[in-house]
């Protein structure tokens, strides 16, 4: 391997939808830096066989303010 070239790889922590925590290596953040994840393994439809909408950052209730007079009839 070329020297210097390549991302720091270090141990951070990861931290599940359901509060469960572990240690892995990344090139992300700083070495010690926490990812919590909004999606996982014990959450995601492809894995559990549930549906349920997640709007961790309001974009459901944006769309429906952003659209909501269309499809609506006018009287008159």
């Amino acid at each position: 391997m070329k020297p210097d070239i390549h991302p720091d790889y270090h141990e951070i922590n990861i931290i599940m939808t359901d509060g469960t925590t572990y240690k892995t290596r990344s090139c992300m953040g700083k070495p010690g830096e926490t990812l919590r994840l909004d999606i996982d393994p014990k959450s995601h439809p492809a894995w559990t066989g549930v549906q349920r909408v997640m709007d961790t950052g309001g974009q459901i209730a944006k769309f429906n303010k952003k659209f909501a007079g269309i499809g609506a009839r006018k009287k008159g």
